[in-house]
């Protein structure tokens, strides 16, 4: 899924939310979880379709990556996580653990290594 690069993360996450992306996912305890239905998922039950990184313009340790996600069971969304000096370890361990296979040929697996 090729996108047009955008400036802020919310530009992405609309459009994303129009192709049927709208579930929010969050990070707790070790697990990805739907923030609705609150299903936690590990590691090898997400499917990475997209990403994209995103650099604050005032301050370059303001750093994020947008996750587009399938999960396992069928559902669609966003994980917005930060990253760099200020990063949750824990959280970018669990995206460091999905099966390299889980990521789409357009996932750019080997720049988010």
């Amino acid at each position: 899924m090729k996108r047009e690069d955008s400036k802020h993360e919310t530009d992405n996450i609309k459009r994303y939310q129009e192709e049927g992306y709208t579930v929010n996912y969050l990070f707790e305890k070790d697990h990805l979880i739907d923030s609705e239905s609150k299903v936690a998922y590990k590691p090898e039950d997400v499917f990475i379709v997209a990403h994209h990184r995103y650099e604050g313009m005032s301050d370059p340790d303001d750093m994020s990556i947008l996750y587009i996600i399938e999960t396992k069971d069928g559902g669609k969304g966003t994980h917005l996580l930060g990253y760099g000096p200020m990063a949750d370890l824990e959280e970018a361990e669990f995206f460091k653990d999905i099966p390299k296979a889980n990521y789409s040929k357009n996932a750019d697996i080997n720049e988010l290594t």
